[in-house]
Formats: structure tokens, C-alpha cells, sequence
């Protein structure tokens, strides 16, 4: 296996927060463009994970200037959830939007 955990790690607990938000936003477009939902779902998890991050690091750092452009992605995420049916994980996300909204 090329990619094992002994030749490449995850450097996405180190990023900083714009580009965790960045990569979310990244994991987001691509899922959106998809019409596979096994696709999908792997990338809107992407997605949360990546945003999760992001929250972790702007309570971190006391940065509520992005809390806008996360609770945005929020948004994206459970527009797209609600798009492809998956409306109780929407609704979900709904919730989170009004804490960073």
C-alpha cells in the first residue's frame, strides 16, 4: 500500500483554520459534483470532520471573525445532505448552524 500510515500521515490536525476551512469547502464542492452517494456520504463525512477541526481551533484561538464562513459550510453541507434525502443529518446540522451563525 503506497499511502500507509508509515509513509504519509494526516497533517490536518496541523493546518491552520482558514485552511481546514478550506479543505471542508474543498471536500463539500467535490461531494456536490458527485452522483455517486457512497461518494458522497465519504465526502460530506470529509466535510464534517474537516469542520469539526475547524471549530476546535477557532474556540482555540479565540478567532470568531470565521464563524460566519463555518457556520456557511454548515449550511453547504446540510443543504446538500437534505438534496440527496438524508434529512434527519441535515436537520442535525441545522442545529449547529444557529451555534455559529
Amino acid at each position: 500500500m503506497v499511502f500507509g500510515s508509515s509513509i504519509i500521515t494526516s497533517t490536518r490536525g496541523n493546518l491552520p483554520l482558514q485552511k481546514t476551512l478550506d479543505l471542508a469547502n474543498l471536500f463539500l464542492g467535490n461531494a456536490d459534483k458527485s452522483t455517486d452517494p457512497e461518494i458522497i456520504l465519504a465526502l460530506c463525512y470529509e466535510t464534517e470532520i474537516s469542520l469539526s477541526q475547524a471549530k476546535k481551533i477557532a474556540k482555540k484561538t479565540n478567532v470568531e471573525s470565521m464563524n460566519g464562513s463555518i457556520a456557511a459550510a454548515y449550511r453547504g453541507l446540510s443543504d446538500l445532505l437534505d438534496k440527496h434525502g438524508y434529512r434527519d443529518e441535515a436537520a442535525a446540522f441545522c442545529k449547529k448552524i444557529e451555534k455559529w451563525g
